[in-house]
Formats: C-alpha cells, sequence, structure tokens
C-alpha cells in the first residue's frame, strides 16, 4: 500500500499543481523509485489511494506493467454542489475503505508513504515482523538526539514492543531517538480496529489504540538508507546529495561531456564561452548563453534557457525554465511559474517587487 492521497502543504509551492509523489528526482517522480524498489523485492500487488491531482499519479504509472507489477487506485473525494472534491479519508481510513470493498489485505501488508527514497531490506523486515508474531510493526531509524523534532518518536521497551508515541519533541523531553520512517507491515486483522467510512489516521489515531489494548505492536531498528522530502529544504538538500553521488543507485542521466558534466540530446552550448563547473546535468534541448555561469551541484531541466551574464549557483532549474540575463540565483528552486528558496521563501512570476526575473522558456 503506498499512502498518496495528501495534499504535501509542507512542501508547497512544489505541490501546488503536483502531487508529492511526483516530485521529481533526476527527472523520475518519487514515487517511481519506491515502485522499482518493491518490484525488485518481489512485491507486485501494489494499491496506491489518491486524491488531490490524482490523475497525474494515475496517467503517469498506469497499470504498473512497465515496472512488471500491478497498481490499483483508490480515488477519496466527495460530490460537492455539484463537483467532484477530493477528500481523504486518512490513512487508515482509505485502507478500511479498500478492504471493505475488495479484501485486498486479506495477507501481511506493507504500507509506505509515496514520497521517500529508501533501500529497506524488505525480506529481513517482514522476516521480524513474523518471528516476533506481531500485528503490527514500525520500521525506524535512529537519528541524532539534536534532530527528534523533526521526527515523530518511537518509545519501545528492550524487546521493540512499543509503548508510547511523541510527535517532534524537543530534545530534551524526548523519551527516544528512534524515528518513525512511515514504513509499516499490517496483518489483516488491524484494520477491524479502524471504523468503517471514517476519517482515520494511522499515526494518530491507529497506533495509540494499538498501544492502550497491548497489542502485539513492535518497532523496528532498521539500518537503511531513508530520505523523506518533508519540506522544501529537505528536496533541496536530497538533490544536492544526489548530485554530488552520494546517494547509491540513483545514476545521472544524460552523457558525461566532461567530469561531472551530464547533457542530454539536442542542447546549445558555448562550451569556450560558459563556466560550468560540476556535478551539473544539463537537459536536452536546453539553451546557454555566452557568458553565463552554472556552479553544481545544479540541476537544469529540459527546455530550459540561461540568458547571457546569468548566473545559477547550487539550483534546479524545472522543465522549460528561463533566467532572464544577469540574473543570479543561489540555492534555489525556479520553476516557470515561481521560485523558491533552499528555506521555503517564494516568489512568484510578476510580482513586481522581487528583484529576480525568470519565466517560461515556452513564451
Amino acid at each position: 500500500m503506498i499512502l498518496a492521497a495528501g495534499q504535501g502543504t509542507r512542501v508547497r509551492p512544489l505541490t501546488k499543481n503536483l502531487p508529492k509523489p511526483m516530485i521529481p528526482i533526476l527527472g523520475k517522480p518519487v514515487m517511481e523509485y519506491l515502485i522499482e524498489h518493491l518490484a525488485n523485492h518481489g512485491i507486485t500487488d501494489i494499491m496506491v489511494n489518491v486524491a488531490h491531482n490524482h490523475y497525474k499519479i494515475e496517467q503517469y504509472f498506469g497499470d504498473g506493467h512497465r515496472w512488471g507489477v500491478q497498481i490499483g487506485y483508490a480515488y477519496e473525494g466527495i460530490r460537492e454542489q455539484g463537483e467532484i472534491v477530493p477528500k481523504p479519508f486518512g490513512s487508515a481510513g482509505g485502507m478500511r475503505r479498500i478492504q471493505d470493498f475488495s479484501g485486498f489485505f486479506d495477507e501481511t501488508t506493507l504500507v509506505l508513504c509515496g514520497d521517500a527514497l529508501i533501500d529497506l531490506d524488505i525480506g529481513a523486515a517482514l522476516h521480524e515482523h513474523k518471528n516476533k508474531g506481531a500485528i503490527a510493526s514500525v520500521v525506524t531509524l535512529n537519528v541524532p538526539l539534536i534532530e527528534v523534532q523533526n521526527y515523530g518518536i518511537v518509545v519501545a521497551a528492550d524487546n521493540g514492543q512499543i509503548q508510547s508515541f511523541q510527535e517532534k519533541p524537543m530534545p530534551n523531553d524526548a523519551k527516544s531517538t528512534l524515528a518513525s520512517t512511515g514504513i509499516y507491515i499490517f496483518e489483516p486483522e488491524v484494520l477491524e480496529l479502524v471504523p468503517p467510512n471514517s476519517v482515520y489516521d494511522i499515526g494518530s489515531q491507529l497506533f495509540p489504540q494499538l498501544v492502550a489494548q497491548k497489542l502485539p505492536f513492535y518497532a523496528q531498528k532498521r539500518f537503511f538508507n531513508w530520505i523523506d522530502i518533508g519540506r522544501v529544504s529537505d528536496y533541496w538538500a536530497v538533490l544536492q546529495r544526489v548530485l554530488r553521488g552520494e546517494v547509491a543507485q540513483m545514476n545521472m542521466p544524460g552523457r558525461e561531456v566532461k567530469p561531472g558534466i551530464w547533457v542530454g540530446l539536442n542542447t546549445s552550448i558555448p562550451w569556450d564561452k560558459v563556466t560550468i563547473d560540476g556535478p551539473v546535468y544539463i537537459g536536452s534541448s536546453v539553451c546557454i548563453e555566452p557568458g553565463a555561469t552554472v556552479i553544481g551541484p545544479a540541476w537544469i531541466g529540459h527546455g530550459s534557457h540561461i540568458r547571457a551574464g546569468a548566473r545559477l549557483v547550487r539550483s534546479i532549474l524545472f522543465e522549460y525554465t528561463r533566467i532572464a540575463a544577469d540574473m543570479r540565483f543561489t540555492d534555489m528552486i525556479v520553476s516557470p511559474t515561481y521560485c523558491v528558496d533552499r528555506t521555503g521563501e517564494t516568489l512568484y512570476r510578476g510580482d513586481e517587487t522581487a528583484q529576480l526575473r525568470w519565466g517560461d522558456a515556452r513564451a
């Protein structure tokens, strides 16, 4: 089960017209990496709950045959004043709705959020879950004490039995450094505890219920890469790491024309008149004019246009973005309609108070 119905409000404006699982990393949606990982571990039946901008997920992934899997979708919404309006049922409520409809979760189920990159050993996690006789398991990661305020924290006994949760505690108040990764393993009877036809959340409602009833509910301490895109700053940092080659099995597309510089097809770049320091990826049909500078790690989406004298430092351009002449963009994510810095401060095209100028390269 991939949870993909949320609005992604903490990652605005990236999710203004895009579902969070469709945010691109090296030109591929985050959720595509997740589906590839599941397929590599032999998981081929995948349900996805969708709501906001659902059609973008459905049109891209289709029935899943390109990845050797079957994908099904459960749309969550209502009719309101004659319009179909997205209305998520909550992570647990959405699963109960699917179960009541078809019994899809009649076997052990892996549940994941659609907005994180992982390399979890799924087989080992399932083995531990079965060995402990768990009704539910939460996969956790140890995080530095100073970072606990960024996560939902799991408090567990020595044998892994979960005793309580803390939502983003301050370091002085934290009872644990085990962060929930949003990866769960459920037995079918777990969903019987979720009230039917209700908005119900896994973390804030179902899990406290499991603890209160003292059911066999365990935390797993795992060592794996878990890269969560919870905020704009996380997305910028993830791309910097990926472009520097720090994330395994994420290979740069294109052809490496110079050390650390990868280029797609049909580009117009006067190499002797521009300054480009890698790592940089330059997509297809990109135009970089004389006098422009690009300092990596940077990603230049296909169809983009960097005008003469412009300077781009540690930044990401989404496809068809034009940077005006002599502009300076540092630590930014830029699309044809908005630009946002690494802290989440956003400017929109046409804002007369903005000193930066950019636009749509197709115009």
